[in-house]
């Protein structure tokens, strides 16, 4: 088996993800103790900077480019990339366990008839195969699996794998126009918040729970938010009870998030919830139950009624910042 890596870039409105430059440099890591060889494909119309992908490992881009395909269509960016790993030899595809990320790999798992592993958080080489580590069990453990298809597809958890320093390297960028598909779907709009930064995205979040009492509350983490340059996370029983959007949501029905920087207030700690930002690198929790769960995994825990304990730390927060 030849080994060859193909890494999926995705893009929004023309600007590469940050996952996916995790991606990027998880599938040249990788790529580098088994051989082969190791390109990248991405798809839309006008991307940028698509040449910084080589400053991650990867030589060479290949962009399949139609102005319809613009915005996501799963039915087309499934057959075109798809088509394009078989054309091209490939063996193992990468992904992002983004939103899109855990929408495609499925679906190209089965076009090309590959094992999928989702939701990775760790990768290593032994014995020549990849062996994926991926938490079950709602978080509460770690599996190491490993593919025995011919064919491989692995979706990376967002914000897990660190790209490192870019290197000074630019990447072959090949672009071929590509037909217009026959779109199931046809997307003629794509309405974003503005000024808000996507959780799955995001260095730092702030999120509130049932704690908060109420969507009147909110302003409190929206003010903490842009105060850090952060995005406002929400809990399963915030959004249910149609107190912010689902976009916000974090956990396990919503998204999986691995943040410099993760503060909990009100938020009791369900393992549901647990389970989409226990990775955090740190983790500050506010709650007024001594015994809630989200303490046992808290880096820095305050025990106290927040909204006594937030005003404070919003004002020693812009005193910091002034």
């Amino acid at each position: 088996m030849a080994n060859n890596i193909l890494v999926f870039i995705e893009q929004r409105n023309g600007v590469i993800k940050k996952s996916s430059f995790e991606a990027a440099k998880a599938a040249a890591d990788i790529s580098g103790k088994l051989g082969g060889t190791v390109e990248a494909v991405t798809i839309g119309d006008g991307i940028e900077n698509l040449e910084k992908i080589g400053a991650y490992g990867i030589p060479k881009v290949s962009h399949l480019k139609n102005n319809e395909l613009a915005n996501y269509s799963a039915s087309a960016y499934t057959e075109l990339i798809s088509k394009f790993s078989n054309d091209g030899g490939f063996d193992i595809i990468f992904f992002a366990a983004t939103s899109m990320g855990r929408d495609l790999a499925p679906r190209v798992s089965v076009k090309v008839d590959a094992g999928l592993a989702v939701d990775c958080t760790a990768l290593n080489v032994e014995g020549g195969e990849i062996i994926a580590t991926r938490p079950v069990y709602a978080g509460k453990a770690m599996a190491e699996i490993k593919i025995t298809s011919a064919k491989k597809v692995f979706a990376l958890r967002p914000n897990v794998f660190n790209p490192g320093t870019p290197s000074d390297q630019s990447a072959e960028i090949v672009t071929v126009t590509v037909d217009s598909p026959d779109l199931r779907v046809r997307v003629t709009d794509v309405k974003k918040s503005d000024g808000k930064l996507d959780v799955a995205e995001a260095d730092i979040i702030v999120a509130g729970g049932r704690g908060m009492k109420g969507p009147e509350n909110f302003h409190l983490v929206e003010e903490l938010a842009r105060l850090l340059n952060a995005a406002s996370g929400a809990s399963r029983a915030v959004v249910d009870a149609g107190w912010r959007p689902h976009g916000e949501q974090v956990g396990q029905t919503g998204k999986t998030v691995s943040p410099n920087l993760y503060i909990a207030l009100g938020i009791s700690g369900a393992i549901q919830h647990l389970a989409g930002m226990r990775s955090s690198k740190y983790i500050v929790a506010v709650n007024k139950d001594k015994d809630a769960p989200i303490f046992q995994i808290a880096d820095y825990g305050i025990v106290g009624d927040l909204f006594e304990v937030m005003p404070v730390l919003i004002e020693e927060v812009k005193k910091i910042k002034s």
